[in-house]
C-alpha cells in the first residue's frame, strides 16, 4: 500500500504546527549544507529553504508517491532525491544541518541510528528532529492491541510493529554522549479535537496503519479496519473528544 499524499495531507495544519516549532530551534549559520530526512512532498523542505536562503538543501524520501510533486519546488538551493535515511548514511557525506520532521519513527534501532546520524555532522553542525511519541500515544496502542487479537494475529503471522522511538531521557543521553551541546529536548502535546471517531481513524490511516494494511490481503483488510474503528469508539465513548497526541522535539549542536 503506497503512501497517499492526499490522505496524509487531510491533517496538514495539525502536522505543520510541530514542523514550525522544530524549525524555530534552528540557528542560522552561513551557507549551511542541509538535509531533510523523510521530506515527503517537499513542501516543508521548501519552507526551510526559504527560511535559510543561503543554505543548500537536499530532501530525501523513500516514497515515489510522496515525492511526485517535489520536482516543481526545486531550484539552485533546493533539490530532492528518492532515498532512505539508511541509504544516505552509506554515503561519505557530512552536513551542517540534519533535519527530520515526523519520519525517523519509521527507522529501526535508534540506539545505533542516532550515533550514525550525529557522526555525519560537521563541527558546529545542528540536528533538529521531531517524531510522534508512539509508545505514549493511545491510537498507536489501540492499533497494536487489535493486531494481537484473533483472527488478525493469524492473518499477520504474529507480526506487530514495535515502535523504535525511545524515551526523551534516552535521546538526551545519546546526544550528550555523541558530542552534542546546546540541547533542547521536549515532549509536547498537540491536541486533536474530533467530532466523530472517524476523524481519529482518518488521522492514523495516513501513517501508522499503512504497514498493517500492507500485510493483509483484500478480504482481511476491511475486517481489520472495522475492528480498529470499533476499538477507537470504545476508547472514546463521548464526542466531541480530545486526543492528546504527543510528539518529541530534539535539538542539539555539535561541539
Amino acid at each position: 500500500m503506497p503512501w497517499n499524499p492526499e490522505t496524509y495531507n487531510q491533517f496538514k495544519d495539525m502536522r505543520y504546527r510541530p514542523f514550525f516549532d522544530l524549525a524555530d530551534l534552528i540557528q542560522h549559520a552561513p551557507e549551511m549544507k542541509a538535509v531533510d530526512l523523510g521530506c515527503g512532498t517537499g513542501e516543508q523542505t521548501a519552507l526551510l529553504s526559504a527560511k535559510f536562503p543561503d543554505a543548500r538543501f537536499l530532501g530525501i524520501d523513500s516514497s515515489a508517491e510522496m515525492l511526485a510533486k517535489s520536482k516543481m519546488l526545486e531550484n539552485e538551493q533546493l533539490r530532492f532525491e528518492k532515498d532512505s535515511t539508511e541509504e544516505l548514511l552509506t554515503r561519505d557525506e557530512t552536513w551542517d544541518l540534519i533535519f527530520s520532521n515526523a519520519a525517523l519513527q519509521w527507522s529501526d534501532n535508534h540506539q545505533q541510528l542516532f550515533p550514525k546520524l550525529l557522526s555525519r555532522l560537521n563541527s558546529r553542525g545542528q540536528i533538529a528532529i521531531q517524531m510522534p511519541y508512539q509508545p505514549g500515544n493511545i491510537l498507536n496502542q489501540l492499533l497494536a492491541e487489535v493486531a494481537e487479537q484473533e483472527p488478525f494475529r493469524t492473518y499477520l503471522a504474529g507480526w506487530n510493529r514495535p515502535s523504535s522511538v525511545l524515551t526523551i531521557d534516552e535521546y538526551a543521553r545519546l546526544l550528550f554522549e555523541n558530542g552534542m551541546e546546546d540541547l533542547n529536548l521536549s515532549l509536547r502535546v498537540y491536541p486533536i479535537i474530533a467530532e466523530t471517531p472517524e476523524t481519529f481513524f482518518d488521522f492514523i490511516s495516513g501513517s501508522a496503519l499503512i504497514p498493517y494494511i500492507e500485510r493483509l490481503n483484500k478480504k482481511q483488510q476491511q475486517p481489520f479496519v472495522n475492528a480498529f474503528k470499533e476499538r477507537i469508539s470504545q476508547e472514546f465513548p463521548k464526542f466531541a473528544a480530545l486526543y492528546a497526541f504527543k510528539r518529541l522535539l530534539l535539538y542539539g549542536r555539535k561541539k
